[in-house]
């Protein structure tokens, strides 16, 4: 039987020539990135698999400052910690590479297991297209969702992590939404940099749009992190990742992670015999 970091070695090596070496630099810097999350650490972030409950009767105060939001979430973030104690998902990833000198694609299909005791776990059900995008691309981003998820007080948005302005309100989906500015104290490979919008009665991050906190590579001029989450149940959970990176001599690389639907198993029958 393997364990997680044995599938996640396993794959084919990169090919071989040109056309390697481009797509490596058009997707170096999601190499670096997730997420949930994720993008990948970005995923990453987000990547991480950031889980969000609604409580119930709570009521968003008026005028509330940059501070006082993020303290909600963190409370918020704390509730989620003692609700949430199992799920499942099947993740689709795929990745694109559109350029010079060619265009190239892969997929890949992950089941996801989280639990309170032992953190997530990753098991690669099926991948397709270029090997090389898979070895170095998607499976990457998967360990680096796993390193992540290791140390998450490192990319929690907290103000340890991050200064937060407040820039506005906006309704998404009917629902009133906080727009913050987020900067990280400290640029990591695991941080990012753009606005957050803040669901005002939940206190959970609804959307992300941000570009990593440290270029990973000259070769890159920008990369662009979208990500969103919907609620299941009484929860908000990762519902798809979006990175897209331009290329200064080359092309352009989108990595793209839709989470699937969620299975979330009641503490109760996780612990019965036979489950």
């Amino acid at each position: 039987m393997h364990s997680d970091g044995d599938r996640i070695a396993q794959g084919a090596g990169p090919e071989s020539g040109a056309l390697a070496g481009r797509i490596a630099l058009g997707i170096s810097c999601l190499m670096t990135f997730r997420t949930a999350r994720v993008v990948i650490a970005v995923l990453i972030l987000l990547v991480v698999g950031k889980v969000w409950p609604e409580i119930e009767g709570s009521v968003p105060p008026a005028n509330l400052s940059a501070a006082q939001i993020v303290d909600e979430m963190q409370r918020h973030n704390q509730a989620r910690n003692e609700m949430l104690k199992h799920y499942q998902s099947l993740r689709h990833y795929e990745v694109k590479y559109s350029g010079f000198p060619a265009s190239v694609a892969a997929q890949m299909e992950v089941e996801v297991e989280y639990d309170v005791a032992s953190g997530k776990s990753f098991k690669v059900v099926s991948q397709s297209g270029s090997k090389f995008l898979v070895t170095k691309v998607l499976l990457r981003a998967v360990d680096s969702e796993r390193e992540a998820s290791l140390d998450k007080g490192s990319t929690a948005l907290t103000a340890a992590n991050y200064k937060f302005q407040l820039l506005g309100n906006e309704s998404l989906a009917g629902r009133s939404a906080y727009i913050l500015n987020v900067e990280p104290v400290v640029k990591t490979k695991f941080l990012y940099r753009g606005k957050i919008w803040v669901d005002a009665a939940d206190f959970a991050v609804v959307r992300i749009e941000a570009e990593p906190a440290r270029n990973p590579s000259f070769w890159i001029s920008h990369t662009l992190i979208q990500s969103t989450s919907a609620k299941t149940g009484d929860f908000w959970l990762p519902a798809r990742n979006r990175s897209e990176t331009k290329v200064r001599i080359g092309g352009t690389a989108v990595l793209t992670i839709d989470y699937g639907t969620y299975k979330i198993v009641p503490e109760t029958a996780h612990l019965s015999p036979g489950i």
